[in-house]
């Protein structure tokens, strides 16, 4: 019995192992199964067979299921970009009018057959329905990159701006858009938008689209603004319905690319804003599989604060016959519009000084103060200390929710909560700045130049209290730095 017993707990054992290879084989079937089900999806949707630029399967590499299209320029519906009439005045000035005017503004030009400056509104031959809404949004003149871009810009021409922060660059690119887009054949349902701006962070993507409803809404143009951190339910939805400018970061558009939530064969007006801060936070790869995807006969606008190699090389691969716009240097700087006080103090010496520099600030009501700090606890440290302190503060950072962040810029945008703690995540994007604060937590030097990101020449600031940099207390002791427009 013994014997029978030990061969049948062999024959058990045997049959175990086989249901167990057995199971694993079905297991190996369904998954091969279910992946030849994704990349029948993926063919029907048009998102396999990795991209342009041989990428390989799903996360592989950003845009990695983007397909390049093959591009017939022979049978492309043709699409028209040249709106631009010059007023008779800007067309009978003289030349060297021109010219003096160009100087005086600190406009350099490279390119071809590039038209004159308009100096007004009035010169700019925007429809009326344009400049209705310039005129109620109070701008009295168009600023140099707007007096030169327009032009450019107009007559369908690809350009680089080069212009700091604060020079009404927004503009530059928004009201062209909106003649563009008046001027195409309306959206067809699936269709994807005519216009596309591209931009560096959530913060400027929001404020272009506050820009984008300010101006589009008289002519009923549709946007919709797409970028990482927040829901893709809402955003989806908005593409789904069709929508004529999409304002996006580079991920999530890849993101809604690949899904086929949107298209862009139908984009025809590209911009890429602050295409230097995108090369700098590493997008390049993103922005040439977004590029792929638009037909080649396209109108780009690139516009960076900076001239380095790696936007250079980018224009010269994406731009075709563009024009070289550049207000001020083309080397990096401080913007002279605004006045940066640094006052070199000991590291327990620094919440006292802050809080001095505060009361000086807030003095007057109108004010607005933000205060830039290294790390997210500091940030959250020293916005509890203003608090209890009586200040009215409120902080972002990078672990605050899409929800979080609205409600705060609001708030500070409104003036209820008027002091703004932060890390660079709201470095870019915030307008209406009235004073800036830099506080190092751990001895650095530094001062951060403070943004007047307001669109045509709307925005005033008042004076600061002294008239050039200070530098004050021990040298080699902590820095705390503020940055004030002049």
């Amino acid at each position: 019995m013994g014997r029978y017993d030990r061969r049948g707990s062999r024959d058990r054992d045997r049959d175990r192992r086989r249901s167990r290879s057995r199971s694993r084989d079905r297991r190996r079937r369904s998954r091969s199964r279910s992946r030849s089900r994704d990349r029948f999806r993926d063919r029907d949707f048009g998102r396999g067979g990795g991209g342009g630029r041989g990428g390989g399967g799903r996360g592989s590499q950003p845009g990695g299921n983007l397909r390049k299209p093959r591009w017939d320029t022979s049978r492309l519906e043709p699409f028209k970009k040249d709106f631009y009439v010059p007023h008779p005045d800007t067309s009978s000035r003289p030349q060297h009018e021109v010219e003096e005017y160009r100087k005086s503004k600190e406009i350099t030009l490279k390119g071809r057959n590039v038209p004159s400056p308009i100096l007004s509104f009035e010169e700019s031959s925007f429809p009326d329905y344009v400049l209705r809404e310039v005129r109620r949004a109070g701008f009295k003149d168009p600023t140099p990159i707007q007096a030169q871009g327009w032009p450019i810009a107009l007559s369908g021409r690809d350009m680089v701006g080069i212009a700091m922060t604060g020079s009404g660059k927004t503009l530059s690119y928004t009201l062209p858009a909106i003649v563009h887009i008046n001027n195409q054949p309306r959206l067809q349902r699936g269709d994807g938008p005519i216009a596309l701006i591209l931009a560096p962070t959530r913060e400027l993507a929001q404020q272009i689209q506050q820009v984008a409803d300010d101006f589009g809404r008289s002519s009923q143009i549709r946007n919709t603004c797409i970028f990482g951190g927040a829901p893709k339910a809402p955003q989806a939805r908005d593409l789904e319905r069709g929508v004529e400018i999409v304002i996006a970061t580079p991920g999530r558009l890849i993101d809604f690319l690949e899904s086929g939530r949107t298209n862009l064969k139908r984009c025809t007006y590209l911009v890429l804003d602050e295409a230097d801060r995108m090369l700098d936070m590493g997008f390049e790869p993103q922005i040439r599989k977004i590029i792929d995807q638009i037909r080649p006969d396209r109108q780009t606008l690139m516009w960076s604060a900076t001239w380095p190699k790696e936007v250079r090389n980018l224009a010269e691969e994406f731009l075709r016959d563009y024009t070289q716009l550049n207000v001020g240097s083309l080397q990096l700087s401080a913007n002279h519009n605004i006045l940066q006080i640094v006052d070199v103090c000991q590291e327990y010496e620094k919440e006292s000084k802050l809080s001095t520099l505060l009361k000086e600030i807030m003095a007057e009501k109108e004010n607005k103060s933000i205060v830039f700090i290294e790390t997210k606890r500091r940030v959250d440290e020293i916005t509890r200390k203003m608090k209890r302190d009586g200040w009215p503060a409120s902080c972002i950072h990078g672990d605050k929710t899409q929800q979080e962040r609205d409600w705060v810029l609001q708030d500070f945008r409104s003036g209820k909560s008027p002091i703004l703690v932060a890390t660079d995540v709201a470095a870019r994007g915030l307008e209406a700045l009235a004073r800036i604060v830099t506080m190092p937590i751990f001895g650095i030097v530094a001062v951060r130049s403070a943004s007047l990101s307001g669109a045509g020449q709307g925005l005033t600031v008042g004076p600061w209290p002294s008239p050039s940099v200070r530098v004050s207390g021990v040298p080699g002791g902590a820095t705390l730095a503020s940055a004030a427009p002049g």
